[in-house]
């Protein structure tokens, strides 16, 4: 429904080990692309997906100036911040640096069951990111930030009561991509869709 550009809409988040091919625009992810909460969206919290980008910028002034004459961008980032409502331990992993899951089976006086390790240890996983939701040109097509490269940087707190979902929120930071085809795409890539392919 028109005005397109006002996106009213959750987006879902996918993983992959760095360097897998990303989907094209109007491709289901497949491959190594793994959707974030059992149940993509309907596994996030009302909060949606919150896209940040930040930046800091130093400026410099001079003695007979009381303005700034020139301004220099000395650091910035890329972070992509959302809440699962997924316990799971497949999606919990997915908080924890991605930790190894181990899986019992059910035998005679053993329950059937899984577990992950609560230590994730000095070396930090790295993954590629999709983040997937509608065009701001037609929201029957897809609009896509593509990050090669991001780490879980988030403090996971979930709390168990009985008025609340349990939840954990993860916070990915984009890595510079020392491979990327120009600077500009060190960070990735935001691409909305304008039309379907042709035949």
């Amino acid at each position: 429904m028109t005005p397109f550009e006002i996106i009213i809409a959750p987006f879902e988040v996918y993983l992959a080990p760095v360097g897998e091919a990303v989907p094209a625009i109007d491709a289901v992810p497949a491959g190594n692309w793994k959707k974030l909460g059992s149940n993509g969206k309907r596994n996030m919290s009302d909060a949606g997906v919150t896209v940040t980008h930040t930046q800091k910028i130093t400026e410099h002034r001079t003695a007979g100036t009381t303005g700034p004459l020139k301004v220099v961008r000395t650091e910035e980032g890329l972070t992509a911040t959302f809440v699962l409502e997924d316990m799971t331990l497949e999606q919990y992993s997915n908080a924890l640096n991605g930790v190894a899951i181990a899986e019992i089976a059910a035998a005679a006086g053993v329950a059937g069951q899984k577990n992950l390790t609560l230590h994730m240890g000095a070396n930090v996983s790295t993954y590629a990111m999709l983040i997937r939701g509608v065009s701001s040109y037609d929201e029957n097509l897809n609009g896509q930030y593509q990050v090669p490269k991001c780490y879980q940087k988030g403090n996971p707190a979930p709390v168990f009561d009985k008025s609340n979902a349990a939840s954990l929120k993860l916070e990915f930071e984009a890595i510079e991509d020392p491979d990327a085809p120009t600077d500009e795409e060190r960070f990735g890539k935001l691409i909305m869709q304008t039309a379907a392919a042709t035949s």
